[in-house]
């Protein structure tokens, strides 16, 4: 099933080459130089000089190319005979044909949407951009998303709304570094994101002052001058009650509020309904903490606010988004040196991921699959007429819930995803999974989702291609291919390119990166995410190109919003948005209050991570964050174990005991899988406009149970 401890060649032997790191946005650079050691040749990782990590690299950075020669590396396709037979291992012809032959089956009994796939955030712009086009040229199916859709498109969604444009962080990121007060909502950098800690640092030196909004006192607000620990679920209340203290005092910007923005006196009166003591008694953030924040975000030269997913992750997350939008602009923050609203982007091509196609609704160049002037320009890129492609789909996890079902996809691709381990409900979505009349996954290990498969491909790692990426900053990036992939492995462009010809589309498609590429660029012309003049070459001469970029002589844009906002007149919107209780709050059954998210040493599902040593070793289990009041009266020590149940499931889990959490709330990592799994207790409820599910905060029931040893459980 998987390969040996694999030899690694260079492409260039005996010389580093420079690329990006394989997990979060950052996409920090890094140098991956072949050393000689007692077991064979290695690659030492190294981290390189680059605008955004200034050479910096955190743990699973520096350990990621261990995973390259790793003993569970798939490096052959798998097959089953039967449904509930096991896998053996298969040749490329008989797993890509029968990948064909499940596709077009589903679609001759169901329909076009009943054959789809399900895409990643982690994969590059080559590989997003041929999978929506394989979808909806090859396979002519509305069917396919993302696992972005669970991380940026709350964000991305009220950008939109807002400014006309979704572009995560619309400045450097070194401008953090220059302005006087940052407020970060919901952002942990300092764990998830450790190397952009140095920016924070290098304000903090010159005096700048740092605030952070979180239920948890994390790292990074360890390191503020002002904490707020709302209740989860409460950031809108919260930023509205702060913009009200604005309005009160006297600190709007009026002239930038007059000259660049609409719906101000709209917004102005539904202000008035948060005044500080129910702003208080909503959040729990206590007013004269509020009225501190307030006049340190205004009365600053320059200023920035960074969401994150703590905000995001909610069922009204594109509000709440809105909301702090809504404060930015009332303080004439946007389009202002060193300031402005931003969100901190997570997966590795979280950025570029949702561009160029992945996207249920959405064509490359950020053009909307609706519209029928954006239709017509892609289809002559792609050579094929506008009416054949499909209208919008469904997002990604109402896709989810309806594998196999009437309505919904029968034959499924995921590539680069663990949707059984990082869906909302993932119990109920491994169900649906099982419930496929067909399921293939490409991925490097066999993780949890590529278990359930009928055919397994084993696809390239990032060292061992050739692409571009684009990080948090919207600076498009060239991966390199530094090493030679194992026999029997492919690239997933290779995999969309070979199956597109099976199913009598191969003359549309190629699986050449660079290439690929340029056909991108084709089809982002015009587009708000235009692509057009960024080469490879001017790249690799400027360390990377901001999008938009329409021509080759044009500089890209590393800052937006200077002149304007790319809306029909040129201003920003402010929206009139409401705090609304989570979808789910706390009763006599379920009395407290689960959140979720990332630990230092893990990354999303945990496919990588759990199979690093020196990351098992820094975190070899998932522990509970517990305040001790709460634990006391739970009957739990640190140590203990503690069973987590909420309306959708269960999970067992070690204690952890904080004062840095609230007293009414918990926190789990989501990286397990098993019994361990978070995800299984998670609410699928969905933002309106975003499709976000509500990953942070649920009702939860808590119960002290028998202490077993790691070897036992």
């Amino acid at each position: 099933m998987a390969g040996p401890h694999l030899p690694i060649t260079a492409s260039a032997p005996g010389q580093g080459v420079t690329t990006h790191c394989p997990y979060c946005s950052l996409q920090c650079a890094m140098t991956l130089t072949p050393r000689e050691h007692g077991a064979g040749p290695e690659l030492e990782v190294a981290g390189a000089a680059f605008p955004t990590n200034r050479g910096g690299l955190c743990e699973k950075g520096l350990s990621s190319a261990e995973l390259l020669a790793h003993p569970d590396r798939l490096t052959t396709p798998l097959v089953r005979d039967a449904r509930n037979a096991p896998f053996r291992a298969a040749s490329w012809d008989e797993a890509l044909q029968r990948i064909a032959d499940g596709l077009t089956v589903a679609q001759e009994r169901y329909g076009r949407d009943a054959a789809g796939l399900f895409g990643g955030g982690g994969v590059t712009n080559e590989k997003a951009y041929q999978a929506g086009k394989f979808v909806r040229v090859a396979l002519r199916s509305s069917s396919i998303d993302y696992n972005g859709r669970f991380c940026m498109s709350s964000a991305a969604a009220a950008a939109t709304r807002a400014f006309g444009i979704d572009r995560g962080m619309p400045f450097p990121l070194a401008d953090i570094a220059r302005a006087d007060t940052v407020l970060l909502v919901g952002s942990n950098p300092a764990d998830v994101m450790p190397p952009a800690m140095r920016w924070f640092a290098a304000g903090r030196e010159r005096g700048a002052q740092h605030l952070v909004v979180d239920p948890r006192y994390t790292a990074t607000a360890a390191a503020s001058d002002v904490h707020l620990q709302p209740v989860p679920g409460t950031d809108l209340a919260l930023a509205n009650g702060l913009l009200h203290l604005a309005v009160k005092h006297r600190l709007v910007d009026t002239a930038y509020i007059a000259e660049r923005t609409t719906g101000w006196p709209a917004l102005k009166r539904a202000l008035r309904q948060y005044w500080p003591d129910r702003v208080e008694r909503i959040t729990g953030v206590p007013v004269r903490v509020m009225e501190r924040a307030v006049r340190v975000l205004a009365e600053s030269r320059a200023t920035i606010i960074l969401s994150g997913r703590g905000a995001e992750q909610h069922a009204k997350g594109s509000d709440t988004a809105l909301a702090w939008i809504n404060l930015a602009l009332a303080l004439g923050l946007p389009g202002r040196p060193y300031s402005g609203w931003a969100t901190m982007t997570g997966q590795g091509n979280g950025q570029g991921g949702r561009e160029h196609g992945q996207k249920a609704d959405q064509l490359p160049g950020y053009r909307m699959l609706a519209d029928p002037a954006a239709r017509a320009h892609v289809a002559g890129v792609w050579g094929v007429d506008p009416d054949e492609l499909p209208q919008p789909g469904v997002s990604a996890y109402e896709m989810l819930d309806r594998l196999g079902a009437d309505g919904g996809v029968r034959a499924l691709m995921v590539m680069a995803s663990n949707v059984a381990v990082s869906a909302p409900r993932a119990a109920h979505v491994r169900e649906r999974l099982r419930s496929l009349d067909f399921l293939a996954v490409s991925d490097i290990f066999l993780s949890e989702t590529a278990a359930l498969a009928d055919v397994v491909l084993p696809t390239t790692q990032w060292a061992e291609e050739d692409g571009t990426m684009t990080n948090v900053e919207g600076r498009v990036l060239r991966r390199r291919r530094a090493v030679d992939a194992p026999d029997g492995v492919r690239s997933d462009l290779a995999v969309l390119a070979d199956l597109a010809a099976r199913l009598g589309r191969g003359e549309l498609f190629d699986d050449d990166p660079r290439t690929v590429f340029d056909e991108l660029r084709r089809a982002s012309a015009g587009g708000k995410a235009d692509y057009a003049g960024i080469t490879w070459e001017r790249i690799e001469a400027e360390r990377g190109v901001f999008w938009p970029c329409p021509s080759g002589d044009h500089a890209g844009t590393p800052r937006l919003f200077r002149q304007g906002f790319p809306t029909p007149d040129g201003r920003a919107r402010f929206h009139v948005v409401h705090h609304r209780d989570a979808a789910e709050v706390p009763d006599d059954e379920y009395p407290y209050r689960l959140t979720t998210g990332r630990s230092r040493a893990h990354y999303q599902s945990g496919t990588q991570t759990r199979r690093t040593k020196a990351l098992l070793d820094a975190e070899p289990e998932p522990a509970v964050e517990v305040h001790p009041d709460l634990a006391a009266r739970l009957g739990v020590a640190d140590g203990g174990d503690l069973l987590l149940r909420t309306r959708r499931g269960s999970a067992r889990m070690r204690v952890r005991l904080t004062s840095t959490i609230r007293p009414d709330t918990v926190f789990a990592p989501f990286h397990w899988a098993g019994e361990q799994t978070i995800n299984d207790l998670t609410n699928p409820a969905l933002d309106p406009a975003s499709r976000m599910p509500e990953f942070k905060v649920c009702a939860v029931e808590l119960t002290a149970v028998p202490t077993t040893t790691r070897e036992d459980a």
